[in-house]
């Protein structure tokens, strides 16, 4: 298409919606947003009026039907939004219009014409250049007539265009239609449908474009959340796999593990798994990984899904690791929360917002497995997919742990049960414990680690007051030895080294 061409777009500033809908709102027609109580959409059209004339300069009007400008400005205030200074500032102008059913019957034949002269005024007012209509029930409350309620639709959505004024209108949903009259869908250019969904007593909010006349939009549905700061939704995955790949190389913070994957690390913007079971040191190394990142001066966002930053940071010093003076000087910043707080989708927002407000050079997870109830949870593989994705193209580098079981005889079985996701990472390290002659011995291997040359071997993974590492394999014969009975053969071997 000839870029001359494209449909003019307002841009609503609303984070991700703008992506969804390439570019914003139709400029100049009338946008419908629909949806069940509380899903948001007075919200929504708030956020379209603030955004647009603090960041584009276009003052706009909000014509309310169900609740007092008072209330509205006291209501947003709650997210830093502060309506009375716009309209002090003729940025913004608030109509309470009061519609009462038996005003409806008293006055014979409905029109809108009181409407179009009351907007009208206000437009001219302020300059404005947007307007939002809440709700398009309130506004027909009472009317019996069908016909005439048709007419009057079809009567405002013309009348808007012919204002060239950008519209929001919102409207409740309907039993088997997208709005309560069946017929608002279909006059307006632009679509919106917002949906508030209870599973498995977790709410998430999903965001989907019905339709967009003259223009390209997302069509799946888009998870968004509702926040201090407002709306945020989930921008798009990228249709093609079109993200950098650096050649540069970061450590994981264990030196030994670092030489297991070619001598330098893993890349630079890559994802790396982590598996075992638990008491393996999961949490444990993606810590080592965080605090590698802040060593190099770098931003880390940690992800902490099973114990407080406190109890973290705590067990932590045992193993001579200290994270307190990273997160004191910013570099290191823990999110700690139950995953039991959202659903999976407004995790996956939340932490695409936090990314985006702390900007890391490195993220951590820990455990992805917690994230749901269910281990055969379709739908957590596209959600990490998304996730990567985003990642991948920030040149963000990953680290996310996983819980599994022990089963070093059948690692084909290991790789189904690691939740679908082994197969987006592109390093994937298995911690595991082995139980020898009454002793417990955690070991650590590679088990794929693309674009580089790794280590096949299994190591054994030791702790110690002094911190981490991995420890050469022994030999006795053709056995391998670990643990207590690696270090009595140890001592043997200096002892017959030492005679020699």
């Amino acid at each position: 298409m000839d870029p001359g061409t494209d449909l003019p777009k307002a841009p609503t500033g609303i984070a991700g919606l703008d992506d969804i809908t390439d570019g914003g709102l139709p400029r100049g027609r009338p946008t419908l947003v629909c949806g069940a109580a509380g899903c948001g959409k007075t919200l929504l059209g708030i956020e379209f009026l603030v955004c647009g004339a603090l960041k584009y300069g276009e003052p706009g009007v909000f014509m309310m039907f169900e609740e007092t400008a008072e209330e509205l400005a006291a209501n947003t205030r709650s997210m830093g939004i502060d309506l009375d200074h716009l309209v002090a500032r003729k940025l913004l102008w608030l109509d309470f219009v009061h519609v009462e059913r038996s005003e409806i019957e008293e006055t014979g034949d409905y029109n809108l014409d009181g409407l179009f002269i009351r907007l009208a005024h206000a437009i001219e007012s302020i300059g404005a250049k947007r307007i939002v209509i809440d709700t398009i029930e309130a506004l027909f409350a009472g009317l019996s007539n069908e016909a005439v309620l048709r007419s009057e639709l079809r009567r405002l959505f013309r009348w808007i265009k012919d204002q060239g004024i950008t519209a929001v209108i919102t409207g409740e949903r309907g039993d088997r239609t997208l709005t309560r009259y069946g017929l608002e869908e279909y006059v307006a250019d632009c679509v919106i449908v917002l949906e508030n969904r209870v599973a498995d007593q977790l709410t998430t909010r999903h965001l989907r474009v019905v339709k967009y006349r003259g223009s390209t939009h997302g069509t799946n549905e888009y998870p968004f959340m509702i926040g201090p700061k407002g709306i945020s939704v989930l921008p798009i995955t990228s249709l093609q796999l079109d993200h950098p790949a650096p050649t540069e190389r970061v450590g994981t913070g264990i030196a030994a593990l670092d030489a297991m994957l070619g001598g330098e690390g893993v890349f630079r913007g890559s994802s790396v798994l982590v598996s075992g079971s638990p008491g393996t040191g999961k949490s444990i190394l993606a810590a080592l990984f965080a605090y590698a990142a802040c060593v190099r001066g770098e931003r880390c966002l940690f992800f902490v899904y099973e114990e407080s930053s406190a109890q973290l940071m705590r067990n932590l010093r045992s193993i001579g690791v200290d994270l307190a003076p990273w997160v004191a000087r910013g570099l290191l910043l823990i999110h700690a929360a139950r995953p039991t707080l959202m659903g999976l989708e407004q995790h996956l927002v939340q932490m695409h917002e936090l990314v985006t407000q702390h900007r890391p050079a490195v993220v951590v997870v820990d455990p992805i497995s917690n994230l749901t109830f269910d281990e055969n949870d379709r739908a957590l593989k596209p959600t990490l997919m998304r996730l990567i994705d985003f990642l991948k193209r920030e040149q963000i580098t990953a680290l996310f742990t996983n819980l599994s079981t022990d089963n070093m005889a059948n690692l084909a079985n290991l790789a189904y049960t690691q939740l679908g996701v082994s197969s987006l990472m592109d390093t994937w390290l298995l911690l595991s414990n082995l139980e020898v002659n009454a002793e417990r011995t955690r070991t650590l291997q590679v088990l794929k680690a693309r674009g580089m040359a790794h280590s096949n071997r299994v190591r054994e993974f030791v702790f110690s007051h002094h911190g981490v590492d991995l420890l050469d394999v022994f030999m006795v014969g053709e056995r391998v030895v670990t643990g207590r009975a690696r270090q009595i053969q140890q001592k043997l071997a200096a002892q017959v080294n030492g005679k020699a």
